[in-house]
């Protein structure tokens, strides 16, 4: 079996010293973390993964499955905590190959897709986690400083522009910045969001009944489902991050209590803060029309202090959660290959997250301009529809290996090539939406004919494409790679 040593003599290592420093740019980008550099703890990942969900998106998944979906609190629950559970369990799993392998996530991704495949989930989630999840987080953030202050939404561009400002500085900082963000954010989040859950859960109104006449109301399955597949969507959203939060760990740290702890930051914040999203609609005087701010709600539910320390949280939270959105999206961007003129890793990490940011400030104005509550709910279904596909494809080609990719430059061969995988999610999105998506932009075959169907299609992706992808490994006998060798490590 190959040591750690002797791996760092066949694979791309992280440039410069970065250690445990904070006050600097991260350097390299999306290389092999060195041995010397690898330090952290399991439990690092609680707070790490905690704080991005202590935010006011968070809240929005339990509020939009009574004002969109139309369910009760009891069938909200069922749905944010099953869906949850699976985002969250998936999370863990990826996150325990982080001190293993020593990549971020969309580089181990390659072992399953090779180097070209890998372009499909790499691009994805370039879009989702640097533009999409940035945008989304970024303007409930902006709404939270706006009735701080008191100023109206014609002063949003002012608000947005100073969320987007903070976020993408400590995103270009890079690693070891954005945990210790997230470590110091976790106090103030968690006692402020922990008094106004309570006052929530005190003032809320238990006995409403399902509303047939919400605006996507589908039947009580089918809105449902198309709960369960929202809360999904927003656990499983951090999923294509998982290893790039764990890659710096030692690679002899307890894995499972890496996944143990990173899964309970995501799941336990999901289901607390969904489920006073849906308790606070219930509580009297809350609006929820397209022209309320949906922030402003709160002060229906608790003291005045509580209520301003919340909207100082919320925007604290937006900036824990797109620190990471940006920070993963853009290494996903570096990960398709692309390679500037004239720019080290390090310059081309932190020019893409300024980038990001300023695409993400003017995709935020058009957003907000747009209607938030609608394009939300369609964002979270968008996630989970590629998520799963991707997730059916290296959770089984992890399996197929037993954990053994032999030798970590497979990472890094730009000759390596798997067409399986690829064209495996790729069946899989696209027979999954044709047949199952029920969202504004397009109605697949099945709801369009079967409303109380709901949305299906991420449960569908994913099935279809675990057999698509198992079967294309079947038929093509792929030699697996020899056991004892640097992949093999447990």
């Amino acid at each position: 079996m190959q040591s750690v040593q002797e791996v760092e003599k066949h694979v791309p290592v992280r440039e410069g010293d970065y250690g445990e420093r904070v006050a600097t740019v991260e350097p390299g980008g999306v290389e092999y973390i060195a041995l010397k550099e690898r330090h952290g703890k399991p439990i690092d990942l609680f707070w790490t993964w905690l704080s991005p969900n202590l935010e006011f998106a968070t809240i929005f998944v339990g509020t939009i499955a009574i004002t969109l979906f139309g369910l009760n609190l009891w069938q909200t629950a069922t749905a944010v905590v099953i869906g949850s559970a699976l985002g969250s369990l998936t999370h863990a799993i990826l996150s325990s190959w982080g001190p293993k392998f020593g990549v971020p996530m969309m580089v181990a991704s390659r072992g399953a897709f090779g180097f070209l495949g890998n372009i499909l989930p790499a691009g994805l989630n370039t879009v989702t986690g640097a533009f999409g999840w940035f945008i989304v987080n970024s303007v409930s953030g902006s709404f939270a400083l706006l009735a701080l202050v008191g100023l109206p939404l014609s002063w949003f561009w002012l608000g947005f522009l100073v969320i987007v400002i903070v976020q993408v500085a400590i995103a270009t900082l890079g690693h070891n910045l954005i945990h210790v963000f997230e470590r110091w954010a976790l106090p103030l989040l968690g006692v402020v969001f922990g008094l106004a859950c309570i006052y929530i859960f005190i003032n809320g109104h238990y006995d409403i009944s399902y509303n047939a006449k919400a605006p996507l109301a589908s039947g009580e399955l089918g809105g449902w489902l198309l709960v369960f597949t929202a809360a999904f969507g927003y656990a499983a959203g951090w999923n294509p991050y998982a290893a790039d939060y764990t890659r710096y760990l030692p690679p002899n740290t307890d894995r499972r209590m890496v996944g143990l702890w990173a899964g309970l930051g995501v799941f336990i914040s999901c289901v607390v803060l969904e489920m006073a999203g849906a308790v606070l609609v219930t509580v009297a005087g809350t609006k929820w029309g397209p022209d309320d701010i949906p922030t402003q709600q709160l002060q229906h539910a608790m003291p005045g202090l509580i209520y301003y320390l919340s909207l100082l949280s919320i925007a604290v939270g937006a900036v824990a959660a797109n620190a990471i959105n940006i920070y993963s999206g853009t290494m996903s961007l570096v990960a398709l290959g692309i390679r500037e003129m004239g720019l080290t890793l390090r310059q081309r990490r932190a020019v893409i997250a300024i980038i990001a940011g300023v695409i993400g400030y003017f995709g935020g104005l058009y957003l907000e301009s747009q209607g938030y509550q609608g394009k939300y709910e369609f964002f979270l279904l968008l996630i989970s529809y590629w998520i799963a596909p991707w997730l059916a494809v290296v959770l089984i080609d992890y399996w197929l290996h037993k954990g053994d990719y032999g030798d970590e430059s497979i990472f890094y061969d730009t000759k390596y090539q798997r067409w399986q995988g690829a064209a495996a999610m790729a069946i899989g999105l696209v027979v999954s939406v044709w047949l199952f998506s029920n969202n504004a932009l397009y109605l697949g075959v099945v709801p369009k004919a079967n409303p109380e169907f709901g949305d299906l299609t991420f449960i569908v992706g994913f099935i279809l494409t675990g057999v698509l992808y198992y079967a294309f490994n079947m038929m093509s006998r792929r030699a697996t790679s020899p056991a004892g060798m640097a992949g093999s490590r447990a």
